[in-house]
C-alpha cells in the first residue's frame, strides 16, 4: 500500500485544488476499518440540521474519520472537574476593569439584649448575633451547641444534613470565643454558625455533591467561600443536602423536605440550605445556582436567597456543573443578612478567573428617593407598587427582552454540564446521578457551533438586557430566571404574601434584580421592602 506522501505526489496531477483531488485522497483515508463511512455521516446530519451532497458526504467522512483519532487521544485524559476550560464568561465583557476600592460593610447601629428563649435565639438575624457575640451576651459556643442540636433533632424530618462537622465546629466555636474575650473582634460574622451546600469543598469531611455515585468522596482542597468565611471568623456547623449533582432536592438520604409543609420537598438544588434557614438551624448558609437553585428553594422555603452577580463569588472548591453560568451566593432570613454575608465571602481569586475586584457597599450609598425600580405594567401586583410608592423611589415601567429567540440558550448548560461529566458517560455510569443520566447523554450529541450559536445569541441577551437597565437600577418580579442566569445580572427572591392552604399557610415570594454588579442598590430595595411588609418575620410551623 502506498504511504499518504505517494497518494499526494500521485494524485498532484489532478490539482491539489479540485474536487477529484480531495474526493480521491478522502476515499483513500477513509477506508480504515474504523472510519467513517459516508452512510454514517448521511445518517447524522440530523445532528447539524444541514443536508450534504454526495461528493460532500465523502469528504466530510474523511475529515471526520482523521479527526476521530485525535479525539480518541484527547478521551483517554483523565479530567477532574475542577479543570476549567480555557474560555472564560463575563457579564461585564467590553467594561474597563474596576480599580476602586472594594467597599465596605458595617452592621447595623442595635441595642437589643438576647432573647427570652433558645427558639427566639435560633431564628434570631445574623445582625442581631453579631451584635450579641460582640456585647458578649451570648457566647459563639452556645450559639454553635444550639445549631449543632436543633440540626440533629430537626432533620430527622427535614433531611437536610448530608455530614454535621460538629467537631470542626466546637473547636472553632472556642476558639472564636477566645478571641473575642482577647480583644480579637474580627467582625460582625464572627462567632456565628453556619452551613455548606455539600457541593463546597471542606478538608476533612466528605464532599459528596448529593449523589450516591460520589457519597464517600473527600477532596482534599478548602473552597474559597470557606477561607473568606473561616478568615470571617465564622463556624461552620454542618455541610447541607443538594439535589444530586445539583438538580432537585432528591440526595441519596432521601427528598429534603419544606419546613412549612414536611409532605413537601424543599425545592433545588439548594435544598438543604434553604431548609436549615428555613427551620432556624443556622443563621445561614451558602448555596449554589446554575439555573434557579437558590431562588426557587429560597421561594418554597420561605428565606431570602441572593444570586449575586457572576463573577462577584470566587467558585473554586465548588463542584461545577457549567462553568459560564454557576454562581455562589448566601442563604439568610434577611436581605439585610444577605449584605452581610455578601460582605464576607466576594472578590477576585486567583484561583477563579471569573471572580472579580468589584465594590460593595453596606449600607447602600444611594438614596431610596433617588433609586428607580422598574416594574411590568399587566403583572406587578398594585399593593406592591403602593408598598414601593411609600418607600419614595422612581417608578418606572419595563419590557424584558422576548423569551422566544432565547430557548435555544439551554444548549449552554446541556454541554457544559455533559463535559463536566463527560468521565461518567464514557464509563457507563448512569446509577447513582439523580436526574442527570439522559441529560449528560445527550449534551454528547450536541455541536460544538450550536453551542457557540447560542453563547452568541447571549452576547445579543446581554447587549437587550443592558439596554433595559439604562432605563432603571432594580426591577421587581420578572419571570426571567433564563434571561438572568445567562446574562449574570443578581437577584434576591423573598418571602411575600403568604398563601392559605387547606393545612399550611405557605409563604409565596417576591423577587428584585438588580444591575451587574449592583448588589449595594439592589439590597438597599430589597431590605426597605422587607422592613414595609415584615413577611420575613413568619416561622414556619416546626413540630
Amino acid at each position: 500500500m502506498p504511504n499518504r506522501r505517494e497518494i499526494l505526489v500521485s494524485l498532484s496531477a489532478l490539482g491539489v485544488g479540485t474536487l477529484p483531488f480531495q474526493r480521491a485522497l478522502a476515499q483513500t483515508a477513509g477506508t480504515t476499518p474504523k472510519g467513517i463511512s459516508t452512510e454514517m455521516v448521511k445518517d447524522a446530519e440530523w445532528i447539524a440540521g444541514i443536508e450534504l451532497s454526495a461528493d460532500d458526504r465523502i469528504l466530510v467522512a474523511a475529515a471526520l474519520s482523521r479527526m476521530q483519532s485525535s479525539l480518541a487521544t484527547a478521551r483517554k485524559d483523565a479530567l477532574p472537574n475542577s479543570l476549567a476550560p480555557a474560555l472564560y464568561f463575563s457579564p461585564n465583557a467590553g467594561s474597563p476593569p474596576y480599580t476602586g476600592p472594594r467597599g465596605s460593610v458595617e452592621a447595623p447601629a442595635l441595642d437589643a439584649k438576647i432573647p427570652a428563649n433558645d427558639n427566639d435565639l435560633a431564628f434570631a438575624s445574623v445582625a442581631l448575633l453579631g451584635h450579641l457575640i460582640k456585647t458578649k451576651q451570648v457566647s459563639s459556643l452556645e450559639l454553635t451547641k444550639l445549631a449543632l442540636a436543633r440540626l440533629k433533632k430537626h432533620d430527622q424530618d427535614l433531611k437536610c444534613v448530608v455530614t454535621l462537622t460538629e467537631d470542626l465546629a466546637i473547636k472553632q466555636a472556642k476558639h472564636a470565643d477566645a478571641e473575642i474575650a482577647a480583644g480579637k473582634y474580627r467582625g460582625l460574622l464572627h462567632g456565628i454558625p453556619w452551613g455548606a451546600k455539600d457541593l463546597i469543598s471542606v478538608p476533612g469531611y466528605n464532599t459528596t455533591w448529593g449523589a450516591e455515585h460520589f457519597k464517600e468522596q473527600t477532596l482534599d482542597t478548602t473552597a474559597t467561600v470557606v477561607k473568606k468565611l473561616d478568615d470571617a471568623g465564622a463556624v461552620l456547623v454542618a455541610k447541607l443536602s443538594l439535589g444530586a449533582l445539583a438538580w432537585g432536592d432528591v440526595w441519596f438520604g432521601g427528598q429534603t423536605k419544606n419546613p412549612w409543609n414536611v409532605k413537601q420537598g424543599s425545592s433545588g438544588s439548594s435544598a438543604g440550605s434553604a431548609a436549615a434557614v428555613s427551620a432556624g438551624l443556622v443563621p445561614f448558609a451558602i448555596g449554589s445556582e446554575t439555573l434557579g437553585s437558590i431562588l426557587s428553594p429560597s421561594a418554597r422555603c420561605g428565606v431570602s436567597g441572593l444570586r449575586p452577580t457572576f463573577g462577584r463569588i470566587s467558585r473554586a472548591g465548588c463542584m461545577t456543573l457549567a462553568w459560564s453560568m454557576d454562581k455562589l451566593g448566601p442563604l439568610t432570613r434577611s436581605a439585610e443578612d444577605c449584605a452581610l454575608v455578601l460582605g464576607a465571602i466576594h472578590g477576585p481569586d486567583p484561583l477563579d478567573p471569573t471572580a472579580q475586584h468589584q465594590r460593595f457597599d453596606w449600607p447602600g450609598t444611594k438614596k431610596l428617593s433617588d433609586l428607580r425600580v422598574g416594574y411590568f405594567e399587566k403583572r406587578t401586583s398594585k399593593s406592591t407598587l403602593e408598598t414601593l410608592k411609600t418607600l419614595g423611589v422612581i417608578l418606572v415601567p419595563i419590557a424584558l427582552p422576548s423569551w422566544t429567540p432565547y430557548r435555544s440558550l439551554s444548549v449552554i448548560l446541556a454541554v457544559e454540564a455533559a463535559a463536566a461529566f463527560d468521565d461518567l458517560t464514557r464509563k457507563g455510569i448512569g446509577d447513582g446521578i439523580g436526574l442527570w443520566r439522559t441529560s449528560f447523554r445527550e449534551g454528547q450529541f450536541l455541536t460544538g457551533v450550536d453551542y457557540l450559536r447560542a453563547n452568541r445569541l447571549r452576547t445579543r441577551l446581554i447587549h437587550e438586557m443592558a439596554k433595559v437597565m439604562e432605563t432603571v437600577d432594580v426591577y421587581v418580579g420578572g419571570d426571567d430566571l433564563r434571561i438572568t442566569n445567562h446574562t449574570g445580572h443578581p437577584t434576591i427572591s423573598m418571602p411575600h404574601a403568604f398563601l392559605k392552604t387547606a393545612n399550611h399557610d405557605v409563604p409565596g415570594s417576591i423577587t428584585f434584580t438588580g444591575q451587574v454588579f449592583g448588589e449595594s442598590d439592589l439590597l438597599t430595595i430589597a431590605s426597605a421592602f422587607q422592613r414595609a411588609t415584615g413577611h420575613h418575620l413568619r416561622r414556619p410551623p416546626l413540630s
